[in-house]
């Protein structure tokens, strides 16, 4: 198969559009600032800027081959084919087997219905991949009405590239089907070559229950499915136990079919090619089918992690409110939002679908964590408790969701409800080194329960040893109880693990007071400081850098490290 790793649009998106490459005397003729900013935008993924720059480079250079590319797989990525129609066509004249104008101008012609189009443009030269061509062929020859070619063409496609027959079955499956042969497509999908995937097996129990075998397709569904947590499945669950007949909905139009092809390409393609390369796909296949809830939730999640924040928020909101997965498109849009900085906007979302959806536990808990980012800590162990209450036995998948509750009623000052829930966490999943550590660290602020402390942090300590929060409560447990030169070790490796934490800093500035390396401990006081403590830390600490730490500890009550007037 041809994938990003050896075509010249792999390079394109990951790396530098190849504009490295392009003619110098092509190049003079670009905007330097254009060019520049493409460039930039390249490097960072950033697709809606790479059009803006690469369409004023155009302007300098209207003909520039890698220019032209750039601009259509930044389109492409953003999910925008109707616009690259003039671009892919003159790149297509230049390159008549260019990857990104082929697949973005088949994609257009696709999408319209013009299936005589898509096989012109093939006879030209285009070319996509040696799997993905023949597929993209037989499938408009579907369109055409010329089934028994589309199902020669499919044949061929594996003849062609052996990893085809990945796809084949399925894609005959889904022809069959679409012409109305629900028996033959299913005989198709039970056969051994076929891969067992989420929609292979949704469309067979849909071809079962037409072919009033709903039994069959309940047992097809607790051998495969049984633990699934997907809504559109335990969906499809509970319609064959109430022995409803399932539409068939994997397919009604050649579009549909395509689209699955690059659905499947872009599935694949997510095991280790570049997010990306693997988002084109991904687009291509919402082109073809704007209301796949699948489609959507897959290119939402690439444009996440290609941090294309606002694009992706964009995309999640065209989830239908009546899909089974519309608390996970809109649990997608509140993520993006808040990455993109807009708090607000992520709260209305999630506030708004707590109502919706108030039977869904993940939607309560991610209000809470939202509520708590903003030190709503009241507001947000509302949202736990309606979380926890739709549970009706918290299992050790739920250790999070105490743990969390637990951290929001101890920022209200209720310790009591606080620790119980802390240790109904640890019930749930004994020995978890966050909730170890955050309920021994209480109790050393506290000054309670000092021993049980001390063993909590030792045995997340141990668990994780690299851990900076970790390790600075250990050797801070060390520092309450006045074993300052213990403490030490601990606390200069916390700084290493976490150099510009300005707790750890402060921490560290305390050590080396408390043993006596007054001068150490006044630099990392400033160094603290310098890393934007809180307002109240930092009040603390520029108290201890005026009179001392020892000071600061007599006026607040507690004892020195050491008495005052032996400095």
């Amino acid at each position: 198969m041809k994938t990003g790793n050896t075509s010249k649009l792999f390079a394109l998106v990951v790396a530098l559009c190849g504009l490295g490459s392009v003619p110098e005397v092509a190049r003079a003729e670009v905007a330097a600032g254009a060019y520049l900013a493409t460039r930039q935008a390249t490097f960072e993924n950033d697709f809606t800027e790479l059009s803006h720059y690469a369409t004023r480079a155009l302007v300098s250079a209207p003909k520039d081959p890698q220019l032209l590319e750039a601009l259509i797989a930044a389109n492409m990525s953003r999910g925008e084919f109707a616009g690259n129609v003039a671009q892919a066509r003159a790149l297509l004249a230049q390159e008549p087997s260019n990857q990104a104008a082929s697949m973005s101008l088949i994609t257009t012609q696709f999408a319209e219905g013009n299936y005589d189009a898509v096989l012109e443009t093939y006879a030209a030269g285009a070319a996509i991949s040696p799997v993905v061509d023949e597929f993209v062929k037989s499938w408009a020859l579907v369109g055409q009405g010329n089934i028994g070619a589309a199902f020669e063409g499919f044949d061929q496609a594996v003849k062609n590239e052996p990893a085809a027959n990945f796809f084949a079955p399925y894609n005959n499956a889904l022809a069959y089907t679409l012409v109305g042969d629900f028996e033959t497509a299913e005989k198709l999908l039970a056969e051994d070559a076929v891969a067992q995937t989420r929609d292979s097996l949704l469309l067979r129990m849909q071809l079962l229950s037409q072919l009033e075998r709903g039994n069959e397709a309940l047992v097809l569904f607790d051998a495969m499915l049984g633990d699934t947590a997907d809504p559109e499945l335990i969906s499809t669950r509970e319609r064959l136990e109430a022995g409803e007949r399932l539409p068939v909905t994997a397919i009604s139009s050649a579009q549909d079919g395509l689209a699955e092809v690059f659905y499947a390409v872009a599935l694949a393609l997510t095991a280790g090619e570049s997010d990306a390369f693997t988002l084109l796909y991904a687009q291509m296949a919402l082109e073809l089918r704007p209301d796949r809830a699948q489609y959507i939730l897959l290119v939402g999640e690439l444009l996440e992690k290609l941090e294309n924040y606002e694009l992706a928020a964009g995309v999640y909101a065209k989830m239908s409110s009546d899909d089974p997965n519309y608390h996970l498109a809109e649990l997608g849009r509140a993520r993006t939002l808040r990455e993109a900085g807009r708090e607000d906007a992520e709260l209305e979302v999630l506030t708004q679908l707590s109502k919706n959806r108030p039977q869904i536990a993940d939607v309560h808990v991610a209000l809470g964590d939202a509520l708590r980012r903003r030190d709503a800590h009241e507001e947000a162990v509302e949202a736990y408790t309606k979380a926890i209450d739709l549970v009706e036995t918290p299992t050790r998948a739920q250790w999070p969701l105490f743990f969390t509750r637990g951290i929001a009623y101890e920022r209200q000052g209720k310790w009591p409800k606080a620790e119980a829930d802390l240790r109904k966490a640890l019930e749930l999943e004994p020995g978890q080194p966050s909730v170890l550590n955050y309920l021994g660290y209480s109790f050393l602020e506290m000054k309670i329960n000092l021993d049980e402390a001390m063993d909590m942090i030792r045995r997340a300590s141990n668990a994780r040893p690299n851990d900076g929060y970790i390790t600075d409560s250990l050797a801070w447990g060390l520092y309450r109880l006045g074993r300052y030169e213990e403490a030490l070790p601990p606390m200069e490796r916390a700084v290493e693990l976490m150099p510009v934490d300005p707790i750890v800093n402060d921490h560290l500035g305390d050590v080396y007071w408390a043993v006596g390396r007054e001068r150490e401990a006044r630099f990392q006081w400033q160094r603290a400081m310098s890393f934007d403590p809180e307002e109240k830390d930092a009040e603390r600490i520029r108290r201890k850098l005026d009179i001392g730490l020892d000071r600061v500890l007599i006026e607040e009550g507690e004892e020195p490290t050491r008495p005052v007037n032996d400095r």
